[in-house]
């Protein structure tokens, strides 16, 4: 599947400053017949999995996405990014689209999900606990404050009292499970269905407080779809039937 190449374009319009910069002829063009679909990095392996299905359902459309955190996604729309359909990981970034007017008609919650800790293998620091995530000399790594896992991680330091002092904080979920995966930090804060994807590459530890605050995903048509039509047979595939047995299968839980 084609990567749009949303970064690239962000850093673009970012460096120019203004949204003069966002002249439609230099947005990603939609291929012949394809839609994009702008989703958050949690939702890889399950909306890669839905695409699949969804040009089987549709013969010649092809479904292009663009995977990244929430609120670099957020931040492309915009600046006048152009896609079909928007999938975030949380409620905030789906409000800031539909108060600037980019969506077609109300998102839909078709999703939740929870945060694990993750380690190394084998969990070797022997972590059992949310509040273990500030043990001194511990290499933590977690979501920056605008993505929907950094959100939740601060509401659940929040709620226990628990202060972290991590040594980097990531623009994705992916990113995050990157580094504990190659050995660059002892632990992580990444979605259940993240730790799930990876297998055995990481150890996930479970904790109670992660239920408290679970992240909701909707997901909606945006106004400028190029192909609305389309665009809203992929939102009923994912909110119903085929698209929530792989959501499910994949890890994530109904809203």
């Amino acid at each position: 599947m084609r990567r749009v190449g949303l970064r690239a374009g962000l850093v673009s319009m970012l460096v120019v400053g203004s949204l003069s910069a966002c002249h439609p002829n230099s947005q990603p063009s939609h291929g012949a017949g394809s839609i994009v679909v702008f989703a958050a990095a949690s939702l890889k392996l399950a909306f890669t999995q839905i695409g699949e299905q969804f040009k089987q359902v549709n013969p010649g459309v092809g479904v292009d996405f663009d995977f990244a955190g929430s609120s670099e996604l957020t931040t492309a729309l915009a600046h006048g990014a152009i896609a079909d359909v928007f999938a975030s990981a949380d409620s905030a970034p789906m409000d800031t689209v539909a108060k600037a007017g980019l969506v077609a008609a109300g998102p839909t919650n078709f999703a939740a999900n929870t945060l694990v800790i993750v380690t190394s293998p084998g969990n070797p620091r022997q972590l059992g606990s949310f509040a273990d995530l500030a043990r001194p000399g511990l290499s933590l790594v977690i979501c920056q404050q605008p993505v929907p896992c950094g959100s939740a991680t601060r509401r659940i330091a929040n709620t226990t009292g628990v202060r972290l002092h991590p040594v980097s904080e990531e623009l994705s979920v992916t990113e995050v499970l990157n580094k504990v995966i190659t050995g660059e930090a002892d632990a992580g804060l990444v979605y259940v269905t993240d730790a799930l994807g990876v297998g055995s590459k990481v150890t996930a530890v479970k904790f109670p407080e992660a239920a408290g605050a679970a992240n909701v995903y909707p997901i909606a048509v945006l106004k400028k779809a190029p192909q609305p039509a389309m665009a809203q047979k992929f939102v009923t595939m994912v909110t119903t039937g085929t698209g929530q047995q792989i959501l499910n299968r994949s890890g994530f839980v109904k809203p």
